[in-house]
C-alpha cells in the first residue's frame, strides 16, 4: 500500500490540479458581465466539443506509459502521435472555422441564438488545444515509466499558474468578453505544461530511454492501430456525452440556465473524481505482479471511498451553497439549481477509482476491446436516461442529465468488474 501511494500521489496531485483549473475558470467567467450566456457559451459549447474532438489523444498517456521501452519504441509513438494530433487540430478548424458550425452544431446540439457566436469564438481560440495535449501526453507517458512522476506534478503547477494569470489579466485588465477569457486560459496553460513535459523529457530520452534494452516486440503499424483504437474509443465515447448532454439540456425546459450551471457542477464533480483518473496510471505499473492486485483493489476502494465521501459532504451540508455562491459567484437561481442537483454525482468518485482499476489491468493484459465495450455500455445506457429525460421535461435539464451521467458510470464499472473478474483473473473477484 505504501508502494502504492508513493506511485500514486504526484499524479493524483497533478490530476487535482487540473481539477482545480475548471472551477477556477468558472468562477472568473461568473464574474464578468453576460454571467449566463458565457457560462453556458463555455461550459455548454465550447468545452465539451473541445474535450470531443481532442478525447482520441487522451489515452497516449496509458499508452505511452504502457510501450515506451527503447528509444525505437517512444519514437514509433511518437510518429503516431503527430499524425493522430494532426488529423483531430484538422477536424477542429473544420467545425470552428467553415459553415459546418451553423450547418451541423448549432441545429445538433440546438444551441440558443443567444450562445452560438460566442461559443464559435471560443472554438476558434481552443484550435491549438489538442495537438498540445498530444503532445504533453505522449511524453509525460514515458517519464511515468522511467519513473519522474513529479514532472508531471510540476508541469500541471506550470499549467495552472500560466491559466491563472491569463484570467487575472483577462479579467482585471481588460474585463474581456467571458468566453475569450475562459478559451485563451485554456489553451495558452496547456501549451506551456506541453512545452515544459517536452523540457523535461529530453535528458530522459538521451538518457536512461536510449540505454533501455531493445524489445523485438515494439508495437508498430497494424499491432499499434489495435492496441490503440479500443483505448481511444474509451474517452472518445465518454467525452462523446459531453455534447449529447448539451444537446438533451437544450431540448429541456431552461436550456440556459441549465448550461450556466453545468460547468461549475462538472468542475466540482471532476475535482472529486480527477484523483481517481490518476489511478489507471499507477496500476498499469504494478499489475504485472499479480502478487500486487489485492492491494492495488483494496487502495481502489479505500481511497475512492474517502474522495466520495468528500463529495457527500460538499453537496449534502451547506458547503454547497458557499462553493457556488462565494467561490464561484454565481447568482441566486444558479446557486439553488446547482445545490439541487450536485448530491447526484456523489458516488462517481468512487467509481472512477474502480473503472481505473480495472481498465488498468486490461491495458497490461492488453484487453483493451474490454475497455471499449463497458464504454459503448456506458454511452447508450446515458443517452437512453437523457432521451426519456427529453421525453419527460423535467424542469431543469441539468438534474436529468447528472442522473444519466451517474447511472451510466455504475454500469460501466460493473462491466469492467465483470470482464476483469471472467477474462483475466479470479483473484479481481
Amino acid at each position: 500500500m505504501v508502494v502504492i501511494l508513493g506511485t500514486w500521489w504526484p499524479l493524483a496531485l497533478s490530476w487535482l490540479l487540473m481539477g482545480v483549473e475548471l472551477p477556477v475558470i468558472s468562477a472568473v467567467v461568473a464574474r464578468l458581465p453576460d454571467q449566463e450566456v458565457q457560462l453556458a457559451a463555455f461550459g455548454g459549447v465550447v468545452f465539451p466539443i473541445s474535450l470531443m474532438v481532442e478525447a482520441p489523444v487522451i489515452m497516449l498517456l496509458a499508452a505511452s506509459t504502457a510501450l515506451s521501452t527503447n528509444t525505437t519504441a517512444f519514437t514509433v509513438l511518437k510518429r503516431f502521435m503527430m499524425k493522430l494530433a494532426f488529423i483531430m487540430t484538422m477536424f477542429h478548424i473544420i467545425i470552428a472555422f467553415t459553415p459546418l458550425y451553423d450547418l451541423a452544431v448549432v441545429p445538433l446540439l440546438d444551441i440558443p441564438e443567444a450562445v452560438r457566436e460566442p461559443a464559435r469564438r471560443g472554438l476558434m481560440i481552443m484550435t491549438p488545444w489538442t495537438w498540445a495535449i498530444a503532445d504533453r501526453r505522449t511524453n509525460q507517458g514515458m517519464l511515468i515509466r522511467f519513473g519522474y512522476r513529479s514532472a508531471v506534478a510540476i508541469g500541471t503547477g506550470v499549467r495552472l499558474v500560466t491559466t491563472v494569470s491569463v484570467l487575472l489579466v483577462g479579467w482585471l485588465l481588460f474585463e474581456a468578453e467571458g468566453v475569450v477569457v475562459a478559451s485563451s486560459s485554456l489553451t495558452i496553460g496547456t501549451i506551456s505544461e506541453a512545452v515544459y513535459a517536452r523540457h523535461r523529457a529530453r535528458p530522459v530520452i538521451s538518457g536512461v530511454l536510449k540505454d533501455g534494452p531493445f524489445d523485438e516486440k515494439v508495437v508498430r503499424g497494424v499491432d499499434l492501430l489495435k492496441f490503440y483504437i479500443p483505448l481511444a474509443m474509451t474517452p472518445l465515447l465518454v467525452l462523446t456525452m459531453q455534447p449529447i448532454g448539451t444537446a438533451g439540456i437544450d431540448r429541456m425546459p431552461n436550456a440556459v440556465i441549465s448550461l450556466a450551471v453545468w460547468a461549475p457542477v462538472g468542475g466540482m464533480v471532476f475535482l472529486c473524481r480527477s484523483a481517481g483518473v490518476a489511478y489507471n496510471e499507477v496500476v498499469i505499473g504494478h499489475c504485472g505482479n499479480r502478487e500486487e492486485i489485492p492491494a492495488l483493489r483494496l487502495f481502489a476502494w479505500v481511497v475512492g471511498s474517502i474522495f466520495t465521501i468528500i463529495l457527500a459532504v460538499v453537496a449534502l451540508t451547506p458547503l454547497s451553497g458557499f462553493w457556488f455562491s462565494r467561490v464561484m459567484g454565481l447568482d441566486p437561481e444558479l446557486v439553488e439549481l446547482g445545490m439541487a442537483s450536485l448530491w447526484i454525482a456523489i458516488p462517481i468518485p468512487l467509481l472512477t477509482f474502480l473503472q481505473s482499476l480495472y481498465q488498468g489491468v486490461l491495458v497490461d493484459s492488453h484487453r483493451t476491446r474490454f475497455i471499449t465495450e463497458s464504454v459503448a455500455l456506458f454511452l447508450v445506457v446515458t443517452s437512453l436516461v437523457i432521451w426519456a429525460g427529453v421525453l419527460i421535461g423535467p424542469e431543469n435539464g441539468v438534474i436529468a442529465v447528472l442522473l444519466a451521467y451517474t447511472i451510466g458510470n455504475l454500469i460501466q464499472t460493473g462491466w469492467l468488474w465483470h470482464r476483469c473478474r471472467t477474462a483475466i483473473f479470479r483473484v479481481m473477484g
